[in-house]
């Protein structure tokens, strides 16, 4: 099984990029990117859901700016590394590990130093509100038709709930952060790919 968290190595959006945003639009992008610019560490759990229904649990890590470390839960043999320009994928069951240019994922926007909805290579499309959440979509500025990611922050406290990313053939993978901290304090060891331990689940060190 290789559902990578943001949707396997899907890009960004499969929606049309001409929906121009307004300027009660505009004041809640830059919200999202003052609360992303602002997280340095966190910790929490995800569920992911692909898009056939199928389910998976585990930890992410994410240490800004430029690493991001998702651990899944047995029986799923995977670990996603990104410490630099890649994004790595390592496979235990099949003992597999591959390399993808993060700028081409939606993990690029979790982990660059300052983050611009509007200018890191993507556009947003849309905002809406529900009670109690707001939603901003995105889509890759270079070839709109690829993908779409749609971000979702939860009011009150303002904060990262879940993302939903959409492939070309409109298929989306929904990914729900919970029990968030901002207090923990990361091995540095645990970002480094080359280190032949590093693909070891955190539980067994």
């Amino acid at each position: 099984m290789k559902y990578g968290i943001f949707g396997l190595l899907a890009l960004f959006a499969a929606a049309s990029a001409s929906a121009a945003i307004t300027p009660a639009d505009q004041k809640d992008v830059d919200r999202a990117e003052a609360y992303l610019n602002a997280v340095t560490i966190l910790r929490a759990r995800f569920l992911q859901i692909a898009p056939d229904g199928s389910s998976a649990e585990g930890t992410l890590s994410l240490s800004r700016p430029g690493k991001l470390r998702l651990d899944y839960d047995p029986p799923t043999p995977m670990i996603i590394l990104a410490n630099g320009d890649w994004l790595v994928y390592h496979d235990s069951q099949l003992d597999h590990t591959s390399y993808v240019d993060i700028d081409s994922t939606p993990a690029a926007l979790l982990v660059k130093k300052d983050l611009h909805l509007n200018t890191d290579g993507a556009t947003v499309t849309g905002v809406v509100h529900k009670p109690g959440l707001v939603e901003i979509s995105a889509v890759k500025e270079k070839d709109p038709r690829q993908g779409k990611i749609t971000l979702i922050f939860t009011e009150a406290p303002y904060q990262l709930k879940q993302w939903l990313v959409t492939d070309a053939q409109g298929q989306t993978t929904t990914v729900s952060l919970y029990d968030p901290k901002t207090d923990v304090k990361f091995d540095p060891n645990i970002f480094r790919d080359r280190d032949p331990h590093v693909f070891e689940p955190l539980g067994n060190r």
